[in-house]
């Protein structure tokens, strides 16, 4: 009886242990959470109690191929990267996990926890073999997966197939491009991909890759994790942190900015704030979706298309917005690579349908061909300029009713150009413009200052950036003028024709508001049809 009972036990026992083991493998936390033991600075040997957000960000690594992690420092990702490589390598066979840090004794660390973590484990997870190699570099398990560490070097990732590559601080690393590119052939048969890393600053592999995964322009999942995602830290340790490291480094190490490296032309603060209320277009058309639609077209509304022309050397794009002129809010956004008569084409088209939106076009060299095209094709709310650098309402006013004071499109010249970008700057840092584009607001995290001059970092572009800068300098000059002279000009007639004693009856006409009269001087008539028209002024 006893017997019998000892072995129904024993029975009931190695169900249970299966069950176990199958839970286990099905659910990485839950392996974590009840067998792997960690190393704690203070507290020693501690289970590996996952906080919630590390449960979230293991979630996320087990339904993503390609994770990339910018993080706050002390989170522990690190250590739950270990454990994710250890889960997999125990509950699969042949898997090979590699890791690769600035030095092998970064990387070295990493092996070292899964060593730690595995040594710790029940008896009947470890397998009842030892492991085939085990040292300070490497572990290699009865069922043939292993973990290994190396330094980072070009070839790193060229020699073996991969299943897991684990890149740790990834921004700090040199030529980590020629790592990435060499792991390639062995990633694209089946492997997967961990980068991790605090930011070092704009322009580097790491922030490139994060740029374009926001974008959804690779294959990579993004992952933030600022200081705050940590159940353990409030506001008053975050201000210890500014007082231990300073702001700047603070910001990067805590906050997980790109923008602490301090050179970017606009506030750290305004690019989160952008950054944060970016939204996905409602539309996308074009061939590769490249005209982003964020509000359809309202004909009770008045919008301009600001365009810059690229080029032509494949190194810039050619870009423009469409802008609710009232409310200064971003409503469509086009940027690509595109030959000039096909631009031309496709701008007059936009501004169409845009209630025959002001069209500026930059008209730099490349531009012409653009402006040329669309003159003949008569779009009939193009905007001139006036043959001046000093752009002030007196200056219009002197100059309004001479077409040949003003030239086709926008000139961008030495004088006009800090104008423009300080005037956008203006803008962002009062939020007065509404900026939905999250490819706008990536430009403007690269936009820089180099020797005095805002520029886009190099390897980087400024198309939209710029185009935008145009759209908000023109709308608080030209088109604030323009306004302000129709009123002028309608209130000097309207005093004129009353004191000339016209009646209405006899030889006041009105036409759409613009005050045509006859018995004015030609030039008078001329200069407010030349307004009603909007022919050369916009």
């Amino acid at each position: 009886m006893e017997e019998n009972q000892q072995i129904s036990n024993q029975a009931a026992a190695k169900i249970a242990m299966r069950q176990e083991y199958i839970k286990c493998a099905v659910d990485p936390a839950h392996f974590m959470r009840k067998y792997c033991m960690i190393q704690h600075p203070i507290k020693g040997t501690i289970p590996f109690n996952l906080y919630e957000f590390q449960g979230k960000v293991l979630h996320l690594l087990q339904n993503n191929k390609y994770s990339l992690i910018l993080k706050s420092r002390q989170l522990g990702i690190s250590t739950l990267s270990a454990g994710y490589a250890l889960w997999m390598m125990v509950f699969n066979n042949d898997k090979n996990v590699l890791v690769l840090a600035t030095k092998q004794e970064t990387a070295k660390n990493m092996v070292t926890k899964v060593k730690f973590m595995y040594d710790n484990l029940p008896a009947w997870l470890r397998g009842n073999k030892k492991p085939q190699e085990a040292n300070k570099l490497t572990l290699k398990l009865a069922n043939g997966s292993q973990i290994k560490a190396v330094s980072a070097a070009g070839d790193s990732g060229r020699s073996e197939a991969v299943s897991l590559l684990i890149i740790d601080e990834a921004a700090f690393i040199d030529g980590v491009e020629e790592i990435w590119a060499s792991s390639q052939q062995t990633l694209s048969t089946g492997g997967g991909a961990i980068v991790l890393s605090t930011p070092n600053g704009i322009g580097n592999w790491f922030h490139q890759m994060w740029e374009k995964a926001e974008l959804s322009e690779n294959n990579f999942l993004p992952i933030k994790l600022r200081w705050d995602v940590h159940p353990d830290r409030d506001i008053s340790w975050r201000r210890q942190q500014d007082d231990d490291l300073g702001v700047k480094l603070a910001s990067q190490e805590c906050d997980a900015s790109f923008l602490a490296s301090g050179d970017t032309a606009f506030e750290s603060d305004d690019l989160e704030y952008y950054e944060k209320n970016v939204i996905q277009p409602i539309n996308k058309r074009g061939q590769e979706g490249n005209l982003w639609i964020f509000e359809e077209a309202d004909y009770k509304k008045d919008y301009m298309v600001v365009a810059d022309v690229a080029r032509g050397d494949g190194k810039d794009y050619s870009a423009c917005h469409v802008i609710e002129i009232e409310s200064m809010r971003q409503v469509a956004e086009y940027k690509s690579h595109i030959q000039t008569p096909d631009y031309a084409n496709f701008l007059y088209a936009l501004g169409t349908e845009y209630s025959d939106a002001m069209l500026v076009v930059e008209n730099s060299s490349i531009g012409w061909d653009v402006i040329t095209r669309l003159l003949e094709r008569g779009y009939k709310n193009f905007y001139y300029s006036p043959k001046t650098d000093i752009l002030t309402q007196e200056e219009w006013v002197s100059r309004f009713n001479n077409p040949s004071n003003f030239t086709p499109g926008f000139v961008n010249s030495l004088k006009s150009r800090p104008l423009i970008i300080e005037k956008f700057r203006e803008y962002v840092s009062k939020r007065q413009v509404v900026i939905n584009s999250p490819r706008l607001v990536s430009e403007m995290r690269t936009f820089i200052w180099k020797n005095g001059r805002a520029e886009a970092q190099s390897g980087y572009n400024d198309d939209l950036v710029m185009s935008m800068a145009i759209g908000l300098y023109l709308r608080d000059t030209a088109v604030r003028f323009r306004k302000a002279n129709l009123d002028l000009t309608k209130n000097a007639l309207d005093n004129f024709s009353v004191n000339r004693g016209y009646t209405d009856q006899n030889t006041q006409q009105t036409d759409g508001g613009f005050g045509i009269y006859s018995g004015t001087s030609t030039n008078e008539n001329s200069v407010l049809q030349q307004y009603k028209d909007n022919s050369w002024l916009f």
